[in-house]
């Protein structure tokens, strides 16, 4: 006979996860399927944020001044790469909360990453407009 486990004890999780998420019960798959779709989204946006600051240093020498065109793509470049970090550090929280069924952390990077997108927005409309 296999070894068989038995249906009235919840699955045992990998000695990886465990050690990242301990005590708590696994959350509904849907829900964390879900977490690491948003988790893949916020990459995307670092992703872009970081191609926005290559292609303003790369293709807009004859548009802006050395000094502006190079803060414009090292903002982008920070952002892009606080993104990254601050996407992994939410999965990780949101999947504890949902382990743990407690309230799910404030989204504290969306404040900045908006701040931070309009402020470089504007920087580049003001050079677009004047001459």
């Amino acid at each position: 006979m296999g070894f068989e486990s038995d249906p009235r004890q919840p699955p045992q999780r990998e000695r990886l996860a465990q050690r990242i998420f301990p005590g708590g019960t696994e959350p509904d798959p849907r829900f964390t399927l879900a977490n690491e779709r948003t988790f893949l989204a916020w990459i995307r946006t670092s992703l872009a944020l970081l191609a926005g600051g290559i292609a303003i240093e790369a293709f807009t020498a004859d548009l802006f001044l050395e000094s502006v065109r190079k803060g414009i793509g090292i903002l982008l470049l920070l952002l892009g790469m606080l993104l990254s970090g601050g996407a992994a550090m939410r999965w990780l929280k949101i999947e504890h909360s949902m382990r743990h069924k407690a309230s799910l952390p404030l989204p504290l990077i969306v404040p900045l990453l908006a701040a931070a997108g309009a402020l470089a927005a504007a920087v580049v409309l003001v050079f677009i407009v004047l001459p």
